[in-house]
């Protein structure tokens, strides 16, 4: 006799349901239906009200084929008519979990108060909150619901496969229809970072196409068509131990299918399905060589064919382990030893020396230009009354590399937090919460420049607010939407926040020195003999303000040599006291393209939406 409470996992799917009993000890066991472990998850309404389900109600299809629905899995808010009678999808799923349910009290008893309900990856609240009503109709306790990809990826650890934090792998979920998905391994578990679906890519397709091609004529939509659906479904499971097999059709002589005939019908979808594990892995911003492993569940993925046409892909593919069971193996933890994280392994996404450069290096150059900013004001004028001729250009500089080295010190500081927690809704409030204070403190940083350089100069604050608190603005926005991203958690960067946030210190370095060199230029004494030298090292000092603005907004090296130079040519031209805002102004632009590409490129591209 076990000992403990027995958990309860069930994969729902469209065309199949699969369930697992777990114990703590970590014994396991599948259920059976009518001697197989997998319920075919089709209903049939009899006349008198009840419900057929699994194989009874494919069995019963033929003769009353109006009353079958063969995936009774549909959107929750779409009503089905079943004999001219409205029929709510929810009564039909809770058929199947009813039987599920009664099955699994046969083999655990009545003390099963743990269920988990494996779902897709792209399903929203309403859809989760549906299937945890179809488990409330049927006396099952309320159910935790666990994407179906971090089920499988819950298996892969249970069974020994080793993935260290930070890794990367892809599902290709394949049943009746197909589902791919890419995970990166977290310290607090997995997360999901871009999922795509096609209920055209699946068993079903591949039903049909068969359907076609061994049937002289379209067997319509009656009862003809579920009696051929259900022989070749029963012959295309056959094949996985026979070469071929005889095919009984109800109305002609039977037929042979056979392993070339199967590949023949199935080739149109399995490039589909490969097309859409590459698309789900550039969703990611990721490529196949990124990836750890390539993981291949469901019952179409045992077609030998599948892994085929992957590698052909350039995609590596791995079969797991009793793949129509993984996923409700995951779900429940099934001999699972220990799947947490193990503590030794910190995750790294950039290294310590780069985090602490793009802290400290805006940081250095934004107090170095202040002090130059402070210490060579021009005056013109006589004793009793002078005018300070400054490089505001210069200002906006100090105020843009205090905001970037306060932003990647707060997104560094918030990403470690968050590493360290085990609540599992904590990290993306963390970094959010992160941002706005490095965001909030970079604001304050530039405000505290403005009034010290008011009360050294003698002149109003006015002004120097204008120069520093404006041409933050728009940075200052785009971190406050990326706080909203990160605390609402709607999509993860693939590498980390620290290292999406983490602003180029090639550029930082560059238009520093040459704003330096620029201001040096503007403000030195006119030796004669040095008027050449002066105003060659402030054209030196264009010509790196505008290598370091193209840095900023260009991360392609060739594309930066391209444009580098006619945008150094324009800024070293531009050299000048009139023209000293605009320089900073220009610096100030590229600082926000940066932040509003990274949030595009990373947070807000649009990708083909789960179905």
């Amino acid at each position: 006799m076990r000992s403990g409470r027995a958990r309860l996992a069930i994969d729902y799917g469209s065309a199949d349901t699969t369930a697992v009993l777990a114990w703590p000890d970590g014994t396991w066991t599948p259920l059976f239906f009518d001697g197989e472990p997998a319920l075919p998850s089709a209903v049939l309404l009899s006349e008198d009200g009840t419900t057929v389900t699994g194989h009874h109600a494919w069995r019963a299809a033929p003769v009353t084929p109006h009353r079958f629905i063969p995936h009774p899995r549909q959107p929750s808010e779409q009503r089905l008519t079943v004999a001219d009678t409205d029929v709510d999808p929810l009564d039909l799923v809770a058929a199947t979990l009813r039987r599920v349910a009664e099955q699994a009290h046969q083999v655990a008893g009545p003390g099963i108060d743990d269920v988990r309900l494996v779902v897709p990856a792209g399903w929203g609240p309403r859809r989760r909150t549906w299937m945890r009503h179809a488990a409330h109709r049927v006396g099952l306790p309320p159910p935790q619901v666990i994407d179906a990809p971090i089920a499988v990826a819950g298996h892969l650890l249970a069974t020994g496969l080793q993935l260290p934090v930070g890794a990367y792998i892809a599902v290709c979920d394949v049943g009746a229809t197909a589902e791919v998905s890419v995970l990166r391994r977290g310290p607090a578990g997995f997360e999901v970072l871009a999922t795509l679906a096609d209920p055209t890519a699946g068993g079903t397709a591949i039903d049909d196409a068969l359907i076609t091609t061994l049937t002289t004529s379209p067997p319509g939509t009656g009862g003809q068509r579920w009696a051929v659906a259900a022989s070749l479904r029963a012959g295309k499971h056959a094949l996985t131990d026979h070469p071929a097999v005889t095919v009984p059709l109800p109305d002609g002589p039977a037929v042979v299918l056979h392993t070339g005939l199967l590949d023949q019908a199935a080739q149109p979808v399995l490039h589909r399905i490969a097309h859409l594990t590459t698309e789900a892995i550039t969703a990611a911003e990721l490529t196949p060589r990124d990836l750890t492993g390539v993981y291949c569940v469901g019952g179409t993925a045992r077609l030998p064919l599948l892994a085929q046409t992957l590698t052909d892909a350039g995609i590596t593919p791995t079969l797991v382990d009793q793949p129509t069971l993984a996923a409700a193996r995951g779900a429940a933890d099934a001999g699972a030893t220990n799947t947490t994280t193990d503590p030794t392994t910190p995750e790294e996404p950039v290294p310590p020396v780069r985090r602490a450069a793009a802290i400290a290096l805006p940081g250095f150059a934004s107090l170095a230009l202040i002090s130059q900013f402070l210490l060579t004001p021009q005056w013109r004028g006589s004793l009793m009354y002078r005018e300070a001729v400054l490089n505001w250009g210069e200002l906006t500089m100090v105020a843009v590399f205090a905001v970037i080295a306060c932003l990647s010190a707060g997104t560094v500081l918030a990403s470690t937090i968050a590493n360290r927690t085990t609540t599992p809704t904590s990290p993306g409030i963390h970094t959010g919460t992160g941002i706005l204070a490095a965001a909030s403190l970079g604001v304050a940083v530039s405000g505290m420049y403005a009034v010290v350089g008011s009360l050294y100069v003698g002149y109003p604050v006015n002004g120097f607010l204008r120069w520093t608190l404006l041409p933050i603005t728009p940075t200052i926005t785009a971190a406050a939407v990326m706080a909203l991203i990160a605390a609402r958690q709607w999509r993860t960067p693939a590498a980390g926040w620290s290292k999406l946030l983490a602003f180029p210190t090639g550029s930082v370095l560059t238009a520093a020195a040459g704003m330096l060199l620029i201001q040096y230029s503007l403000t030195a004494d006119r030796w004669p003999h040095l008027i050449l030298w002066i105003d060659l090292a402030g054209r030196i000092g264009g010509l790196l303000l505008g290598i370091g603005t193209v840095m900023a907004v260009v991360s392609q090296p060739i594309l930066r040599l391209i444009l580098s130079a006619p945008l150094a040519v324009i800024t070293a031209a531009l050299v000048s006291w009139p023209a000293s805002g605009i320089l900073g102004a220009i610096y100030a632009i590229a600082v926000t393209t940066w932040w509003l590409r990274q949030m595009w490129t990373h947070l807000l591209r649009p990708h083909r939406p789960p179905q």
